[in-house]
């Protein structure tokens, strides 16, 4: 393990007694090993149940114990935050702590495949000193700086400690779709004009005209994994035919952590693809959790532009969130303009960062809110060749 700033806490944080809970105390904990997160999953798993909404999807124990077999290094260390009255999990921080330029340096776990990070919290009376007490405690560990990244405006953790002076540059918006207006049984809703809906049955026909179309979403298993490798594939493709720039994607590890999820009936995760001639030329990978879809991955074949194949797959994929009973499905930030033609409204997403001594000031100051931003621009204005051989060179 990197070396770290020393903490007031190495396994315990002392029992902390809620404001608003007379009698009851609130045990407060820290847990750094992978063992003692695993067997956090049936408590966590009950307070997820009970108290999250859905767009807490990416606090799932099964998508952070994903996360955890195939991101977790010896670089990190998890600093999860458990909170307990009565023995009952109440709260939940899936912090982690890695050392960046000397700096000890708290932020959510699952990044970068979690799209939103958020703490889980017991939604009753006691929610915001159940937050204060957690926010306590992430002071009381010893790190430098906090860095919270993707924050929706609609976090628990919005409801009590964030401040407007640790917001990051770099806002960005999440587009949602309302499913009862943009799905019908024979194609797009009323939430698109009538040109619109004329155009999908056009497309679907130019479409046709490649070869035998079909649709297909396959199950958890051996088909589903088939599915995330072809979504992968494309994408990668597409990145490179745009000139794009996506260290995520190129990763191997971001297939293999799909590939694991989508060999788990439980992880929440459905693929929906379109084939010519029993080729995958688009393929989507969403998310349910709760009533919502969250869309991580839509791959579109390039060679299938002119067809409108990315408006095709979005309105298959819309229509399979409702069938399995969705009524929302969030597209993600950014909110770029091909979603915005689906979209019925948007959610705020921030990044913040808190710093607890002059090292994490310095980093978020200095790194967090000047070079890291200026290093994106300029990553967006190199030539489409330097960008096409870096991506290659990742492969």
């Amino acid at each position: 393990m990197p070396s770290r700033a020393t903490s007031p806490i190495a396994e315990t944080i002392e029992r902390i007694s809620s404001p608003d809970r007379s009698g009851d105390a609130l045990d407060i904990r820290v847990v750094t090993s992978l063992d003692g997160f695993m067997a956090l999953q049936a408590d966590w798993d009950d307070l997820f149940e009970r108290a999250a909404t859905p767009q807490q999807v990416f606090q799932r124990h099964i998508f952070l114990r994903c996360w955890a077999r195939h991101y977790l290094d010896a670089k990190t260390q998890l600093s999860i935050l458990t909170g307990r009255i009565d023995g009952r999990l109440v709260t939940v921080w899936p912090l982690m702590r890695r050392r960046k330029l000397g700096v000890d340096v708290l932020s959510f776990m699952g990044a970068p495949v979690a799209q939103f990070g958020d703490v889980l919290v017991e939604a009753d009376g006691d929610r915001h000193a159940l937050l204060e007490a957690g926010w306590s405690a992430v002071t009381s560990l010893g790190a430098d700086v906090f860095e919270a990244r993707r924050v929706r405006a609609d976090a628990a953790l919005c409801g009590s400690v964030i401040a407007s002076s640790a917001r990051l540059p770099g806002d960005v918006e999440a587009p949602f779709a309302s499913l009862p207006r943009r799905v019908t049984a024979d194609g797009p809703g009323i939430g698109y004009s009538a040109r619109e809906r004329s155009n999908y049955r056009r497309r679907l026909r130019r479409l046709r005209e490649h070869g035998d179309i079909t649709f297909a979403e396959p199950g958890s298993g051996p088909a589903a994994e088939a599915a995330v490798a072809s979504a992968i594939a494309i994408k990668k493709n597409w990145l490179i035919e745009n000139a794009i720039l996506s260290p995520t994607v190129m990763d191997s590890r971001f297939q293999a952590f799909f590939e694991d999820l989508a060999g788990d009936p439980d992880a929440g995760l459905h693929a929906s693809a379109i084939t010519c001639d029993g080729r995958p030329i688009g393929v989507d990978l969403s998310f349910d959790c709760k009533g919502h879809t969250f869309g991580h991955v839509l791959a579109t074949d390039p060679g299938y532009e002119r067809e409108g194949l990315g408006r095709l797959l979005i309105h298959r994929t819309f229509a399979a969130a409702a069938h399995r009973g969705n009524t929302i499905f969030d597209l993600l930030a950014p909110a770029e303009s091909y979603k915005m033609q689906h979209a019925d409204g948007l959610v705020a997403i921030r990044d913040y960062a808190f710093a607890f001594s002059w090292r994490g000031r310095l980093m978020r100051d200095l790194t967090m809110a000047r070079l890291q931003p200026m290093a994106k621009a300029w990553a967006k204005r190199l030539p489409a060749s330097l960008v096409q051989k870096l991506v290659m060179r990742r492969l």
